[in-house]
């Protein structure tokens, strides 16, 4: 069977149930983007939130930390697993359990009273987002026809950009006129709709005989969470204290024995030939290159539209638009571009025009710039997002196969997760090297801010000089003898 029908409208394997009516491939969009949006929307929404959780609970500077941090360690540490529990216990399956956990997950951050209950309960919400991303993008890759790929990664990358750019609309909305339990309390409707979405909508598929690789799933992730516990303590504690030079090197340690055991692994987790591929190893050092300068980068501006001049969550929020909202507009023509140009080539564009907006932005700013000279730098810098979202996924599942989407999917949010959060803590550490800090004045925050700016600038440029290097077009990745068989359909 070919790849490009697995789950579409090729038949079942032997000894399975007839496979479906082929789903139309956009409504499988919606049903694969509607959880992956809830969960992108509710980590931004709680960022927005923090002030007031602050207040609310009482909360320590340390406390306001792991309510980011709980979530950020079990997601980016747990989504090889997640993938890998989908391929071998059935995708559809785990990413409904995914999104019931995150759900009721919800409803605990919803009725916490203290600030250790919502931390534990938004470590929960990790959980569950981590089973729900990756096979988010691996159903979608398995549901929807070669021919339409490209276009319906496209749009899929597009509403993640959506629920990117309401974050800080909603987040500051909702603490404006009702109480902060209703930032979790949004996520519930979400959740009841898209179970039976997804069960009517999308084929279950897995690769039934496909081992569980348990050793390398314990090492994946106390590796991880070590390297991930290691940076976002490093700004607070210091880049050589005890505890993060600890954390990592018990984090390289603990993913060099990951390493080899990969490589012995009849099964592994994540199959060290993926790395042999030069568009798979180039797209995630260019997703870790975006996420470490631009979101690395957005931390610290959103501060600056509260403070020069001042201005409420809400305000901020909105005057990010033409930013966080050009890749909802940008995305679908990308994923329609990729196969035509070459997805290396548009995350080329998309990066320097990340960088050119960035560079832009931090020449205008001063302590009372106006909007309408902001806004012409955020635009640019969102065109640029949206020409990197749509042909990264794209590159990805093309260069290794929709039947390994999720075990790759997973690697390049894993890569992506710590990207961003190492952006976060290397830039804010620069900040404060240089005098900013976040009760300043908008005369000493820019102080700090320009040089952390100009650092996630060159990291940018670099990313997308590595994405110039990504060929055009890759031959899947051949299914290893111990996997020969298909993904199964139902």
């Amino acid at each position: 069977m070919p790849e490009s029908d697995v789950g579409a409208s090729g038949p079942a394997e032997r000894g399975a149930a007839p496979a479906r009516q082929a789903t139309p491939w956009r409504v499988a969009v919606v049903a694969c983007s509607l959880p992956m949006a809830m969960v992108t929307l509710s980590n931004l929404v709680v960022s927005t939130a923090l002030r007031t959780l602050a207040l609310k609970l009482h909360a320590s500077t340390a406390q306001l930390q792991w309510f980011i941090n709980a979530y950020v360690l079990a997601f980016a540490c747990l989504l090889l697993a997640g993938a890998a529990l989908g391929d071998r216990f059935g995708r559809r399956r785990v990413f409904i359990q995914g999104i019931v956990l995150f759900t009721v997950a919800s409803v605990g951050c919803g009725l916490s009273t203290t600030s250790a209950e919502l931390i534990a309960t938004r470590a929960v919400q990790g959980v569950g987002a981590a089973a729900v991303l990756p096979l988010s993008l691996s159903l979608l890759a398995q549901t929807v026809p070669a021919k339409q790929r490209a276009l319906a990664l496209g749009l899929w990358s597009s509403l993640n950009g959506v629920a990117v750019a309401l974050g800080p609309v909603v987040g500051g909305a909702v603490l404006g006129g009702l109480d902060w339990h209703w930032i979790f309390w949004l996520n519930i409707p979400v959740g009841v709709v898209s179970i039976p979405l997804v069960l009517a909508l999308l084929p279950e598929s897995k690769l039934p005989e496909v081992g569980f690789d348990v050793p390398g799933m314990v090492l994946a992730a106390a590796g991880l969470v070590a390297v991930v516990w290691g940076i976002v303590h490093a700004q607070a504690d210091g880049w050589l204290s005890a505890g993060v030079l600890g954390a990592f090197a018990a984090g390289v340690a603990l993913l060099t024995v990951f390493t080899l055991w990969q490589r012995r692994a009849a099964r592994p987790l994540l199959p060290l030939s993926f790395y042999r591929i030069r568009a798979f190893t180039l797209t995630n050092i260019v997703s870790a290159a975006m996420y470490f300068g631009v979101f690395g980068s957005l931390f610290l501006i959103v501060q600056f539209l509260q403070i020069a001049p001042p201005r409420t969550p809400l305000q901020a929020g909105v005057m990010l638009l033409p930013w966080t909202l050009m890749p909802m507009v940008v995305a679908p023509l990308a994923g329609a571009l990729t196969d035509r140009l070459g997805g290396g080539r548009l995350m080329a564009l998309g990066l320097f025009l990340q960088a050119g907006g960035l560079a832009w932005l931090i020449l205008i700013a001063t302590a009372n710039t106006s909007y309408g000279l902001e806004a012409g730098p955020m635009l640019v810098s969102g065109i640029g997002m949206g020409f990197v979202f749509a042909p990264t996924a794209a590159v990805v599942i093309g260069s290794v196969g929709p039947r390994f989407a999720g075990k790759a999917s997973g690697a390049n949010t894993t890569v992506r997760e710590i990207g961003g959060a190492l952006g976060i803590a290397v830039l804010s550490t620069v900040f404060v090297d240089y005098g900013g800090s976040a009760g300043a004045g908008a005369a000493q925050f820019l102080g700090g801010l320009r040089p952390a700016i100009w650092v996630g600038v060159a990291v940018v440029m670099a990313g997308g000089l590595c994405a110039l290097a990504i060929p055009r077009a890759t031959a899947p990745l051949p299914a290893p003898a111990a996997e020969e068989p298909v993904a199964v359909s139902v």
